[in-house]
């Protein structure tokens, strides 16, 4: 099938040099290694935790350390410093940012629910009191001061702390009543709340455009917290921002209980397991943006829609022309777990791409045996290459990339200085001309394809430099949804990665590419 793909890919610069990339697969004395976040895509939903001790009151007050609390999620918008304020106001004027709160905090999946909001008393003070107390919502106001009293307002609740308000939302009637629970704000609260043992998600909006603050809160906890989704930047009102959503990944003393006659549906916090594998705690419109999904939605619109076709292997496809795919990988890296991917075999593949070779003798040797059909004696008789040596798969895509147009003889000739080496070409246009919009690796070379054990699929790529980020743009002719789509996911995003820390790019990189065709001979879901 004809299909493409964009990655969307971010990295800060390490010090490794244009010229350690270009020869990065000729020598190297130890393995490679990657960390990357994967995330399970089953369901939960939301739990309670062991209350901690409670000193403040609400009105079904409880200090019972028994008590079970509530858990919750975040909702703040932050500048990289983590300012949220100035003068008890949000310094930047969003309308995107307050409609995407409104959504979040609004929203159920249960039409007969709502969902909490807990905040401090200046943050109720500071919204407008046309909007106060803010509609289809539960308002969770916290605050010590005897004298405020609001009770009566319809929709409204007074606690002495954030605790006591955890503990009274997971008891009837409002552990019926509430779907969800969301910590607002301010200052205060966010710092007792954000890396708390009860929060399983922050949603940030991340302001990218400086500003004075003087109000600030504690960075998210990346050991407990990863991110889920990251939507690609934007710009209002000349302010570039973007909206994150981190997910708890590891448990920290949370216990979930179950209350006897009251439906809890089982939840990823168990203090038995330190690891989180579920996540349906989250808000649908955050749950279905995971990156994953836009996989799972193209296999599965491949074989409802698919056009029946055949192929040079008899097996037959299911094809569909021009669909594609986009990554955004400034926080995370697109490791697909729906199918396993082979990584070492992404790693070792790319680096002897790099380096030239032709040979696949040398990933043998390292025990990859992806190349080994096409590299057969029998399939290479089979498409008339009788006289070539078992092993040697001709001008393939390594060979592209750095000796295009040399004459090819075989995979033991140095090709030291022949040809054109695309691939530092690449370096040095976005080192030094990153404006240029001929930034291109091309291992489509229509003279060589005969001398191929295969044609290339992967076969074009473009970079783009703009904001201080990297984009990459990979055309693929034919992609196998169910093999090679997830492995060359990750190979493209890779060398972008690499690409983007030889050249020097300190800031955080913007990583686009494309795939073009794909195909589903058979695809287990």
């Amino acid at each position: 099938m004809f299909f493409s793909i964009n990655y969307m890919l971010i990295s800060k610069s390490q010090s490794m040099s244009s010229q350690a990339l270009l020869h990065f697969g000729r020598s190297r004395s130890s393995d490679p290694s990657c960390n990357f976040l994967s995330f399970s895509l089953f369901q939960a939903s939301y739990s309670v935790m062991e209350s901690e001790t409670s000193t403040g009151l609400s009105n079904g007050s409880t200090n019972d350390n028994s008590t079970p609390q509530r858990t919750y999620q975040v909702v703040l918008a932050a500048t990289r410093s983590m300012g949220i304020g100035k003068e008890g106001k949000l310094p930047w004027k969003l309308p995107s940012d307050l409609k995407f709160f409104k959504e979040i905090t609004s929203t159920t999946s249960d039409s007969t629910k709502k969902n909490a909001v807990i905040m401090g008393r200046k943050t109720w003070e500071s919204i407008p009191l046309k909007n106060r107390p803010l509609p289809g919502r539960l308002n969770v106001i916290l605050t010590r001061s005897g004298s405020f009293d609001i009770a009566t307002a319809e929709n409204v609740v007074i606690c002495g702390s954030l605790s006591s308000a955890l503990q009274l939302l997971a008891v009837s009637p409002y552990c019926l009543s509430i779907e969800k629970v969301f910590v607002i704000g301010g200052g205060e609260i966010f710092r007792d709340s954000l890396n708390g043992h009860g929060c399983e998600a922050i949603h940030v909006t991340e302001i990218g455009t400086n500003f004075e603050c003087d109000t600030f809160v504690p960075a998210i906890d990346v050991s407990l917290f990863q991110p889920w989704h990251s939507s690609f930047p934007l710009v209002e009102n000349n302010i570039r921002f973007s909206f994150t959503t981190y997910v708890r990944v590891k448990n920290s003393g949370v216990k979930h209980i179950n209350q006897t006659n009251i439906k809890i549906p089982d939840n990823c916090l168990d203090s038995s397991q330190d690891e989180v594998k579920t996540f349906s705690f989250l808000p649908n419109m955050i749950f279905e943006k995971h990156e994953e999904y836009k996989y799972l939605r193209l296999v599965e619109e491949i074989i409802s829609n698919g056009m029946p076709k055949d192929d040079r292997t008899g097996t037959g496809t299911l094809s569909k022309f021009g669909c594609q795919m986009r990554f955004n990988l400034r926080k995370s890296f697109p490791l697909l777990t729906t199918k396993k991917v082979f990584w070492r075999g992404v790693v070792e593949e790319l680096l002897w791409f790099i380096s030239g070779s032709t040979s696949s003798k040398v990933l043998q040797q390292k025990g990859i045996h992806i190349w080994d059909g096409n590299a057969s004696r029998d399939y290479l008789d089979s498409i008339g290459l009788k006289d070539r040596e078992e092993g040697d798969l001709g001008p393939v895509y390594g060979f592209q990339w750095r000796h295009f147009g040399a004459r090819y003889i075989d995979m033991h000739t140095d090709y030291s200085g022949q040809g054109f080496d695309q691939l530092a070409d690449v370096i040095n246009k976005i080192k030094n001309n990153p404006d240029d919009r001929r930034i291109i690796l091309s291992a489509w070379n229509p003279s060589d394809i005969k001398l191929m054990a295969l044609p290339p699929c992967h076969m074009f790529a473009q970079f783009y430099v703009a904001n201080g980020e990297l984009s990459c743009q990979m055309y693929q002719r034919s992609a196998d949804m169910g093999l090679g789509v997830p492995f060359n996911i990750a190979s493209y995003a890779l060398l972008t990665c690499m690409v983007a820390h030889v050249t020097d790019i300190h800031l955080s990189i913007h990583i686009s590419a494309r795939l073009r065709h794909s195909s589903c001979g058979c695809v287990e879901l």
